[in-house]
């Protein structure tokens, strides 16, 4: 084997570098009061007896160490389970929440992707009981925050018909008032429906006087499909281990056109024994409801946020320095301003329940009794009654119960590349 060898020649010099000696100069109180600067952390403290302090009562003094910078952040966290088992018993978590992204505000994959959430000084939280004492002196709580966050916060795989991301949460949330259509389930409506006769008055020679009344529970009609322009109010969520959120609202439900069959037997004692069959038609209008809304956390998905935004483990409840509610014993997620869930609309029709029918009836009943229809003869058999608009503005508002609605605007896309539905 032979060997081949290379010599590469260099050169080393140094020298000897002298520093002339620096010499601190006093500065004047207004040359002082000339120089501005930032720290990049700084330390606080609330005492007990501060006047800021809502635990005043419970001898808790607060320390927080913040940054006071702008921290950039993009995250995808496939399960978060905080608090689980223990006090909360098996299978219980004080915060569970499936496919829970961090990002920039963004509609596309793209978008979210290449962005990042901003904390605006971010700052770590030390609840102390008794800081003043060596002996008793304890920490009851730890707090994540910033004053801050801005970005698009998204919980789930997708907005579906199944419920999924949010399976459990302990905190406070703030749902802004907002508004949405929506529209109803086509379906009919039987006396085996409501259990209630319809009633009204009925001319059937001369177009003039009260007619004749009648009552029936022989009545098959079709309810076509109406759409109703939802407010739904502003409501706070608080609370520890909660499933699903209960919100209020009013509907305005528009013209509710209705076709069918309806035999009415006359109360008149001469023709009592005459079923006069009637192919109704005609349109309600007027219809306002009360609305109770039941909606499993499992269906919001999509937050964006634009407020102060805090996690904290608390061995008993503590009232967190600008916070507007106590957190609980546990982990709490708190998110203070208050958040636009977008327009309430429902990507599917809502049923109209026969507990809905039932207190539709008495108002068709009344209409009926004071504007009587006019069937000459009984051709509207034949010919078909023309009901006409049954207006019942005025009326008292159905309750309306509502449960586990699909919100059309709680569509996201992924924080993700690609077509994958999480990473």
């Amino acid at each position: 084997m032979n060997a081949l060898f290379f010599s590469l020649p260099f050169a080393v010099s140094a020298s000897t570098v002298y520093a002339n000696p620096v010499e601190l100069q006093a500065l004047s109180d207004q040359e002082l009061s000339d120089v501005n600067g930032q720290a990049l952390l700084s330390l606080s403290y609330i005492s007990p007896t501060d006047a800021e302090n809502k635990m005043a009562g419970n001898v808790v003094g607060f320390y927080k160490l913040g940054m006071e910078a702008d921290v950039k952040l993009n995250a995808n966290i496939r399960s978060l389970q905080l608090g689980c088992g223990g006090i909360n018993g098996a299978g219980n978590c004080d915060i569970d929440i499936d496919n829970l992204s961090l990002s920039g505000v963004s509609d596309t994959r793209d978008g979210r992707a290449s962005s990042s959430a901003v904390l605006t000084n971010p700052f770590v939280e030390f609840a102390i009981k008794n800081p003043n004492s060596s002996s008793t002196r304890e920490v009851v709580g730890l707090r994540l925050s910033a004053e801050k966050v801005l970005g698009l916060l998204t919980m789930g795989e997708e907005n579906s018909d199944k419920p999924n991301g949010i399976n459990s949460l302990s905190g406070y949330l703030k749902i802004l008032p907002t508004t949405g259509v929506a529209s109803t389930t086509v379906r009919s409506m039987t006396y085996n429906d409501t259990k209630m006769n319809i009633d009204g008055n009925i001319r059937l020679l001369l177009n003039t006087g009260s007619g004749s009344g009648y009552s029936t529970n022989d009545y098959d009609l079709g309810l076509e499909s109406a759409s109703a322009n939802l407010s739904v109010n502003g409501t706070t969520i608080t609370g520890s281990r909660m499933n699903s959120a209960n919100l209020t609202g009013v509907a305005t439900i528009g013209g509710l056109d209705f076709s069918g069959r309806i035999v009415a037997r006359l109360n008149s004692a001469l023709v009592n024994w005459l079923p006069v069959p009637i192919s109704a038609r005609g349109q309600i209008t007027g219809l306002t409801a009360d609305l109770k809304i039941s909606e499993n956390l499992g269906f919001i998905h999509k937050l964006p946020v634009n407020n102060p935004f805090s996690l904290s483990l608390q061995s008993q409840s503590v009232f967190w320095p600008g916070a507007t509610v106590a957190a609980n014993r546990g982990w709490w997620l708190a998110l203070e301003d208050g958040i636009d869930i977008g327009q309430v609309t429902p990507s599917n029709t809502i049923d109209i329940s026969d507990d809905i029918l039932k207190q539709v009836v008495p108002h068709i009943s009344q209409y009926l009794k004071n504007n009587p229809s006019y069937c000459p003869l009984v051709s509207c058999a034949i010919t078909g009654l023309n009901i006409g608009n049954v207006n019942l503005t005025g009326s008292k508002p159905l309750n309306f119960p509502i449960q586990d609605l699909k919100l059309a605007t709680q569509t996201f896309a992924p924080n993700c590349y690609g077509n994958l539905k999480f990473c």
